[in-house]
């Protein structure tokens, strides 16, 4: 008998919806929901293949301990009863700030909030963190400075009847498929698109204005285009007056930055820079799109700062078909910020420094909570190759293959006394591992994600968890060892989170079970929040902030000629863990490879499309095919980072913005040489 279990998508941050088709116990197929308020029955490619590496035979199914270098499996009790030891051991050696925790945005909101707590409140250790660190931590902290919240400002649903969209830094086609349909919707409609990229990316083609500027100068552009806005008096002055402060100081900056003046920073002509900013501050409804071309860079946080001074200066923020769209890159990377898996926040943001908080959270778990911020995901690493860390315990992330400088993530994992990773597949981090326990997917658990949209939307159990538990269950299990009994179930979890957060206190799963509900839901009864900042920011005001230039943290020089750019591509997905198990996927695109300008290839002096060239970098190096395309700007060098076997992280540079400590992946230094 079959049975269609309705869930939500693992794979990016868009919040798809199907139905996992069930045959006893056995996952068969994917059918699209016509009723998910997000996808409206369309799926992307890898949605379509999202069962399948559910039951993949190189599925973690029992526990490893490492013995003499060695993994052997063990029993369920044997692997908790040695974990929760070892961890008893080194906090009564060291103190509880020698543990950190890394939580997982593949897991649901509940698994976020109970993993949080056992951090906090059973482990003691302020070191609570996760992967948005190095993808849109630079989002959380410069749109909570400009606007007060860190968070998409308005809904999908809007997208289709935009007059304009801006789209920077992001490719809405291959990496968030369905937002890209409603974007081409919105241009079938007669919207305007403007796309900021240094590759010429597919929505590229159907742009009414293409600007190709240098990786690392989106600053300068975004600066030109709000003094052209100003100096042309085509900003909203009584928005201005009314909304927001810091306007004076703004200027004060950006009255130097004329479209003539960025021309060397930007390579882009003066007019086409002005010509963009009028299209965006003319159209009544217009929008910014961006994702992790503007996040991950030393200057994320002032990148997204400079598109909320962008976004304030022209009034298209605070109302319904304008504002902010930062494109998640996770399926819960925004639930997983939501719930507290930060260093410096509970649950709803709400600050760990805050006395009154954290008393609240105190009385609630009965424990003494630490008083400070602790380390990011960033200084974590740094802090086991000092030696002051000694204890990591990393839920579904393999920080070996996504995090920047390769060599730098093994070197620190390789230094810690004791490491634990929970896993569905053995990953590269995973197998560096003192304890590999096996972690459950997305098909295997109930509970809920919440998309960029804001939405939090169900996940349904389909099938049982092929190790027996979920990830909760496990969390769970190690804290009651330790004496901190924690209580596994979802829908408890989510309840207690709620009754501890005041933007989520009407979140609930008989609330969330339908379609969805987007917070800020601060009561019972409220219906949810599809535009945010109406009528006044968060904060109160919206705050500009001036913000200078500054180039990467690695310019080309004479040694290092190209710059290097990373991203995604439609076939797969992050490290290529669940894709590169999907056989069709698979097909497309096998092997990891670099796109250059024929320009370049030809003073390379390489003959035929995929000749095989070494990249390198002050990190490292790789060989790889050589994809020649004009879609590239001169000197410039673009790679995906889907391929462990040919890992592109071990030439990107972990030099990192010093507010949210990301990492930047979309500019360094580079040569490439031709292969004999």
């Amino acid at each position: 008998m079959m049975k269609h279990v309705l869930t939500t998508c693992p794979y990016c941050g868009v919040g798809c919806g199907f139905y996992l088709d069930v045959r006893d116990n056995r996952i068969v197929g994917v059918i699209p929901s016509k009723s998910n308020p997000v996808s409206k029955g369309y799926l992307c490619v890898k949605g379509w293949h999202a069962h399948e590496p559910v039951q993949h035979p190189d599925r973690l199914k029992k526990p490893l301990i490492k013995q003499n270098g060695k993994f052997k499996e063990a029993s369920w009790e044997a692997a908790l009863d040695y974990v929760a030891k070892r961890l008893s051991q080194i906090k009564a050696k060291y103190g509880p700030e020698a543990l950190a925790v890394c939580t997982s945005a593949r897991c649901t909101n509940e698994e976020n909030f109970l993993m949080m707590k056992f951090g906090r409140a059973c482990l003691g250790t302020p070191h609570v963190d996760h992967c948005a660190r190095t993808c849109h931590s630079a989002t959380v902290s410069g749109l909570n400075q400009s606007f007060g919240s860190g968070a998409s400002t308005n809904s999908y649903d809007e997208l289709p009847f935009m007059d304009c969209i801006l789209i920077i830094g992001s490719n809405p086609t291959e990496a968030h498929p369905i937002v890209g349909w409603r974007v081409r919707t919105a241009i079938d409609n007669g919207a305007k698109i403007i796309v900021c990229d240094p590759r010429r990316i597919l929505p590229a083609e159907n742009a009414s204005i293409y600007i190709q500027q240098y990786p690392g100068s989106d600053i300068a552009l975004i600066n030109a285009m709000i003094n052209y806005i100003v100096t042309e008096h085509l900003h909203d002055e009584k928005f201005i007056a009314e909304r927001t402060e810091g306007f004076d100081e703004l200027w004060e900056v950006v009255k130097d930055y004329t479209p003539e003046s960025v021309k060397d920073i930007t390579g882009l002509e003066p007019e086409l820079i002005k010509k963009a900013a009028r299209l965006y501050a003319t159209n009544k409804r217009s929008c910014i799109m961006y994702s992790l071309g503007m996040t991950e860079h030393t200057v994320g946080t002032d990148n997204v700062m400079s598109m909320a001074n962008l976004a304030m200066v022209t009034g298209h923020v605070g109302k319904e078909f304008s504002g902010v769209y930062p494109m998640r890159g996770q399926n819960n990377v925004q639930g997983a910020c939501d719930m507290g898996a930060l260093p410096n926040v509970y649950p709803g943001y709400q600050p760990v420094t805050d006395e009154a908080v954290r008393k609240k959270f105190e009385d609630a778990w009965g424990v003494k909570l630490p008083s400070k911020a602790g380390f990011t995901l960033t200084d974590m690493m740094q802090k086991a190759i000092e030696g002051s860390l000694k204890c990591f315990y990393i839920i579904g992330e393999d920080q070996v293959r996504t995090d920047p400088d390769t060599h730098m993530i093994e070197r620190a994992l390789k230094s810690l006394e004791f490491l634990i990773v929970q896993e569905i597949f053995l990953s590269e981090t995973a197998k560096l591992a003192h304890v590999v326990l096996p972690g459950a997917s997305y098909a295997e658990k109930d509970g809920t994600f919440t998309c960029a949209e804001r939405r939090f939307q169900r996940v349904r159990k389909a099938i049982e968890p092929l190790s027996g538990k979920t990830d909760g269950e496990i969390v769970c299990e190690i804290s009651r060892r330790l004496g901190y009994p924690i209580d596994p179930d979802p829908k408890n979890a989510l309840d207690e989170m709620a009754s501890l957060t005041p933007i989520f206190q009407g979140v609930s799963f008989e609330r969330v079970d339908t379609n969805g509900l987007q917070w800020p839901v601060p009561s019972k009864g409220h219906p949810g929040t599809p535009v945010v900042h109406l009528g006044k920011f968060r904060r109160g005001l919206g705050k500009f902030m001036p913000i200078k230039n500054k180039p990467p943290a690695e310019v080309p020089d004479e040694e290092y000629p190209f710059i290097l750019s990373t991203g995604r591509m439609l076939f797969h997905y992050n490290t290529g863990t669940m894709t590169r198990r999907v056989s069709n996927l698979l097909r497309e695109y096998p092997r990891n490879f670099v796109q250059m300008n024929p320009a370049d290839a030809e003073q390379l002096g390489l003959k035929a499309q995929g000749s095989r060239v070494k990249v390198k970098t002050r990190r490292g190096e790789l060989v790889v095919a050589a994809e020649v395309t004009d879609k590239i700007k001169k000197g410039v060098l673009w790679m995906p980072f889907h391929f462990s076997d040919e890992p592109t992280n071990v030439l990107t540079n972990s030099a990192f913005d010093p507010v949210c400590k990301i990492g930047e992946y979309k500019a360094c230094a580079a040569k490439i040489e031709k292969v004999k």
